[in-house]
């Protein structure tokens, strides 16, 4: 239940309200923008909430208890601070948000309706509809670790333990061609093994994506030249001479840390877990040296 500023409450018991929404967004690298559905710009707490966002909203679905509460956003790419390119680029992602019921005549008597993140968007041609998940989400996602065949520790993190600044595991190349926004060939790389790079992280330093960073699908070479090809489009076109680093792919299991890395002593998986073969085992007869009981798997 939600309790009412009094000075909102009396303007609400007064019968003709100047009411508006507004909507705070905070991405991960602490930009905030504000939104309004109201015809001119509101300010409070630091934030100016821009009018003709083009944001609407469906209704507030709130339940009691652990259910997730959300809601879907709509608006039109038609903001110089939200538009498709950076949608498309995942600066949005988790990105947090606050809804606001104002009274725009008087801003200072708001109430705070819902706080959440930005869950799925769907882009089209001239508008987005982003999901907004409240508070309860959170609470649905897998914490702490579990056991597991494959490394749960991050490439280069603290637990990883790997320098990814060693010129044995980062790269810098230039687009020689491009064949799509996702698929392309490049110089620089030929000092590298097949596949080193697969999935491993590309990070756009010059060019119309300098500054953004993709998932490597495959690294592949045919010399003098390596043809990259990412998980997905990016979201400006590639062209040739646009600069980027990469870095070495790991697919988290045991051989590749101890092979490709020399890491065995930080990984952070449990590879000698017994797998279904074992769970699956029953006993047979037949070996008399065994007293008749040998397993198979």
């Amino acid at each position: 239940m939600k309790t009412l500023p009094p000075g909102l409450q009396t303007h609400l018991d007064s019968g003709a309200t100047t009411l508006a929404w507004c909507w705070r967004l905070i991405r991960a690298d602490a930009t905030v923008y504000g939104f309004t559905d109201h015809d001119r710009d509101i300010a409070f707490d630091g934030t100016t909430f821009g009018a003709a966002s083009g944001f609407t909203s469906s209704d507030i679905r709130q339940s009691v208890g652990l259910s997730i509460d959300n809601l879907d956003v709509s608006g039109a790419l038609q903001s110089d601070r939200l538009n498709e390119s950076d949608l498309a680029g995942g600066l949005f992602d988790a990105a947090r948000i606050e809804i606001w019921r104002v009274n725009w005549a008087e801003p200072s008597q708001r109430l705070l309706m819902m706080s959440g993140s930005i869950g799925e968007v769907k882009r089209g041609e001239t508008a987005f509809t982003a999901e907004l998940r409240g508070l309860a989400h959170a609470l649905d996602q897998q914490q702490g670790r579990t056991y597991q065949y494959a490394c749960d520790a991050t490439l280069g993190d603290a637990r990883c333990g790997i320098d990814l600044d060693d010129p044995a595991f980062t790269g810098s190349g230039a687009v020689a061609a491009a064949a799509t926004r996702y698929l392309f060939t490049a110089t620089g790389l030929d000092a590298f093994a097949e596949n080193w790079f697969a999935g491993g992280l590309l990070s756009w330093t010059e060019g119309a994506n300098a500054g953004r960073q993709m998932e490597v699908k495959r690294f592949s070479l045919s010399n003098p030249s390596a043809e990259i090809e990412l998980w997905r489009s990016m979201p400006s076109p590639i062209a040739p001479g646009d600069a980027f680093t990469i870095t070495a792919g790991c697919d988290k299991t045991f051989p590749t840390c101890q092979a490709k890395f020399a890491n065995a002593v930080n990984f952070r998986g449990f590879p000698h877990i017994p797998g279904n073969r074992f769970v699956l085992a029953y006993p047979v007869s037949g070996d008399p040296g065994n007293d008749g009981a040998s397993m198979n798997a």
